[in-house]
């Protein structure tokens, strides 16, 4: 094994996968505890819909709100200040989170809890992006990535094991226990040299909007990964519901749609990552897994009358097509100098998974004039079109070299 190929195993990169694994462990946690939680709380029927969607709606916005804020602090503290300081706040609004009793503190602790969750993907591959050689910065996010979804499988065991007030404790203590691992590691080596030098403006959030080519750069860098979350906070989410409408033969449950499809995403962000460094391009690695998620998508409206078995299956395949989660985060890095790397890097993934609003508000808004399927086929349709169209729009960023400043007044 090269010095180069050991680094994609070191210590930074191992806690940065760590640290995405507790991200998706919670993201994940609660669409299977939303209805055994929502009942114990004396909600029925299309209350598990509205107000399911009303909670995962506050995690969102609170994973927005979060993503500015740890992006911005991310170029102008570091990326490790980050990484401690945001899982802390996930841990102890986890912990707290076993203890709700109403809706409206459910709901708070959820803001607060994707508040915390959003510091963590961004950190971490801006962090990996930059202490690894540019031959193998797709090998390291693609470890990162394929650790990291493994958290929904331990999600829908501890779910599946324990009561859903133990299944959010257990998260809190898994978010307190990464902190340790963070001790040793060491901050990234382009930050600090940008930290040694004055005159550099690092975190300027506005930035991203004052300069027409930069902000193109940004919106597409976002657009890209909308399809990812349409079909897990839609399809995925919901899939009790389109199972039923699609007439599945049997029972279908959201935990085990979520374990199949991020089963199927840890061999996806594999195989994503691999491909980008074979044919040493991060656009047609992406471009080809987004034809696989239309493959996919139709698939799931087309197998009415299938077994449960045949459902979760077609689960696993739009979560292999969805894989290129981590590369899609990396190509949003590798588009911008040191000074907003982490700013984009961090906002980026979290603006895209803040879209699960305006998403499931305009399926829930078609639902009422289309039908549950037509309203999906809808939305989904909208979301690909357009993140084809930003990929169009991208520069290719596989040999990039990043040790660079964004210019701005």
């Amino acid at each position: 094994m090269t010095p180069n190929s050991r680094q994609i195993f070191s210590l930074p990169v191992i806690v940065a996968a760590l640290g995405y694994f507790v991200d998706i462990y919670d993201l994940v946690l609660f669409s299977i505890v939303r209805v055994p939680s929502l009942k114990a709380l004396g909600f029925s029927g299309q209350e598990l819909i509205s107000n399911g969607v009303f909670l995962l709606n506050m995690q969102m916005a609170g994973m927005l709100v979060g993503g500015i804020l740890w992006g911005i602090l991310g170029d102008r503290k570091g990326r490790l200040t980050i990484m401690f300081v945001s899982i802390f706040i996930y841990s102890l609004a986890n912990l707290a989170n076993s203890l709700a009793t109403s809706l409206p503190a459910y709901a708070a602790l959820r803001f607060i809890a994707g508040i915390g969750l959003a510091g963590e993907l961004g950190a971490g591959i801006t962090l990996v992006s930059e202490i690894l050689h540019k031959s193998i910065r797709g090998y390291g996010t693609m470890l990162v990535a394929s650790v990291g979804v493994s958290g929904a499988i331990l999600a829908n065991l501890v779910a599946s094991t324990f009561d859903w007030r133990t299944a959010f404790v257990i998260g809190g203590v898994l978010g307190l226990l990464l902190l340790v691992t963070r001790i040793r590691v060491a901050e990234s080596g382009m930050f600090k040299a940008m930290d040694d030098r004055t005159g550099v403006r690092r975190g300027n959030f506005l930035a991203l909007f004052t300069d027409w080519q930069r902000f193109r750069r940004y919106l597409n860098s976002i657009v890209i990964g909308i399809p990812i979350w349409f079909v897990v906070g839609v399809l995925i989410t919901f899939s009790p519901e389109f199972a039923l409408s699609l007439g599945i033969s049997g029972a279908v449950s959201a935990g085990n749609a979520v374990m199949f499809c991020y089963l199927g995403l840890i061999f996806g962000d594999f195989s994503s990552g691999f491909l980008s460094q074979l044919l040493k391009s991060r656009k047609k690695a992406i471009g080809l897994s987004m034809l696989l998620t239309v493959a996919g998508i139709g698939l799931y409206f087309l197998q009415g009358g299938q077994s449960p078995a045949f459902f979760y299956g077609v689960c696993c395949l739009l979560g292999f097509a969805g894989g290129y989660w981590a590369i899609f985060v990396t190509v949003a890095a590798e588009q911008f100098g040191t000074n907003l790397r982490a700013t984009v890097a961090t906002t980026v993934p979290n603006f895209v998974r803040g879209m699960v609003v305006p998403i499931t508000i305009a399926f829930q808004f078609g639902r009422n004039y289309l039908g549950l399927e037509a309203s999906a086929l809808a939305v989904g349709a909208v979301c690909l079109v357009a993140a084809f169209l930003a990929l169009a729009g991208l520069e290719e960023t596989f040999h990039k070299d990043l040790d660079y400043f964004e210019e701005f007044l």
